[in-house]
């Protein structure tokens, strides 16, 4: 199978997934080494024979969406993202929250391998939210793939997945694992992983964070990132900010405006501000 094969054979397929082509173009290697393996796999010498067997066999379309799932994820990822959501949202999310008498709610869609709710637990507890005393937040994390959910229930990662955390809080947040890392129990205490596919099924709401980064906006087609922005917007409190990839730009989605601070952060509108 070669790129051009592939990419001809992704640019029919992904559609009529809901999933469009540029998202995947510079990953597209990465899919492609799957769905080879998965044409060896089945025995069939080529993707003539591949598209025959999708129109013959409707689950192997749920197959090859699994296929197309990019998994990339590492601690404090953008670090200016996390370093101003540790130094300015989190703590003014906390002392909101703690004026009201209750937790902070944050989810982490697309969640992957942990590293993302994971580096929220360590940027509430070790960073200046931390020093408020308030109640620790209550952090769900969804993801369709059960393999990446098992490695985040148990939170031991490489050092590569670790080398844009700030040294001070590596130090804090891990404990030595041979040559792993293991995330100290206390910071895993917070979140709560379960499987859901945003397409198919969201967490209950308000939240007063939610990150959805590099999925929706990236992946998905235009329509279907439409309908699910919107129901992002509705699961945010009045208020409450919606963190997207600095690189991924929102459909027409009313009642979100930018807030200050680095790029792909927005605030739902609170009802009768100016």
């Amino acid at each position: 199978m070669t790129d051009a094969e592939c990419v001809a054979f992704l640019q029919w397929a992904l559609p009529q997934m809901d999933l469009r082509w540029s998202g995947f173009r510079k990953v597209r290697r990465q899919v492609c080494k799957r769905i080879a393996r998965r044409l060896h796999a089945l025995g069939l010498p080529d993707l003539t024979a591949y598209r025959k067997r999708l129109a013959a066999d409707r689950e192997e379309w749920l197959v090859l969406d699994s296929l197309c799932r990019i998994p990339i994820s590492r601690f404090w990822r953008d670090r200016g993202v996390f370093d101003h959501l540790s130094a300015v949202i989190l703590p003014t999310l906390a002392k909101v929250a703690a004026r009201e008498g209750r937790s902070v709610r944050v989810w982490s869609a697309g969640c992957a391998s942990g590293e993302e709710p994971y580096s929220l637990s360590i940027a509430f507890a070790l960073g200046p939210a931390g020093k408020l005393g308030a109640a620790s937040p209550e952090i769900i994390a969804t993801d369709a793939d059960d393999i990446l959910l098992g490695r985040a229930r148990r939170a031991v990662y490489g050092g590569g997945s670790l080398k844009d955390l700030p040294s001070r809080l590596r130090k804090a947040a891990f404990e030595r694992d041979g040559s792993l890392y293991r995330l100290r129990a206390p910071l895993q205490a917070p979140v709560t992983l379960r499987r859901e596919d945003i397409r198919d099924r969201m967490p209950r709401g308000p939240f007063d964070l939610v990150l959805c980064r590099n999925l929706i906006f990236t992946y998905f087609a235009r329509p279907l990132q439409a309908r699910l922005a919107a129901r992002l917007v509705g699961r945010l409190r009045p208020g409450g900010l919606l963190v997207i990839g600095a690189h991924e730009r929102l459909p027409d989605v009313p009642g979100l405006i930018p807030e200050p601070g680095p790029p792909g952060i927005f605030r739902r509108e609170t009802p009768g501000a100016a």
